[in-house]
């Protein structure tokens, strides 16, 4: 029977980056039962760590028993000095872009419209970024393990790609000319800071 991880996170972004993952280690990865009527804790941790070992702890102690996985992950751009970084989901949200209550959730197009605002006028040798994840395994309340990936790249002046979510169509790989949302879902997993992260977590929870 294989090792089942319940996660901690209602992405289904998320969700199929764990799940393409983990097809290789045999190990069966499920949404935390019950988690949209669980109230979701304060994200106040000031890193990323901080941040996927609250979530990790917090929601462990829903599923008595169970192996719980959370992440915090986002993006750090070098010449904003690491920003949006922790405030990577809530990054335009911070500065009061939100949709109203009626619309389409466009988080990801302000996000990605606020970055752009921002890095106007910065030349492509100075728009250097990565991609950081930080994933923590909790049970019954205790953190056990933590694993970290990440990945280096470029910030384009204009998206392109369909695929992937976040800020991945302004995410350029030098080495394959292309942006996150480009690549198909495998080459992602195999290079991506949420691929490198699972499998980091994964090699330990297997030793």
């Amino acid at each position: 029977m294989p090792l089942c991880l319940f996660a901690a996170t209602s992405s289904q972004g998320k969700l199929r980056d764990f799940r393409t993952a983990a097809t290789t280690h045999s190990i069966a990865i499920d949404p935390l039962p019950g988690l949209a009527e669980i109230p979701p804790p304060e994200e106040s941790g000031a890193t990323f760590t901080a941040n996927a070992t609250l979530k990790a702890v917090y929601y462990s102690r829903f599923a008595p028993g169970e192996l719980v996985i959370a992440d915090d992950s986002g993006l750090e751009v070098d010449v904003l000095n690491g920003a949006p970084g922790v405030r990577s989901a809530r990054f335009a949200a911070d500065v009061g872009l939100v949709d109203s209550p009626d619309a389409n959730d466009n988080t990801d197009v302000w996000n990605n419209m606020l970055l752009l605002q921002q890095l106007a006028g910065v030349p492509p040798e100075q728009r250097t970024a990565r991609y950081r994840c930080v994933l923590v395994a909790a049970r019954d309340g205790h953190p056990l393990f933590a694993a970290e990936g990440t990945v280096e790249g470029l910030i384009l002046d204009a998206p392109r790609g369909t695929g992937g979510f976040g800020y991945d169509p302004l995410f350029f790989l030098p080495e394959l000319s292309q942006t996150m949302a480009e690549i198909d879902i495998e080459t992602k997993l195999s290079l991506s800071h949420r691929g490198r992260a699972f499998a980091a977590l994964l090699a330990r929870l297997e030793a």
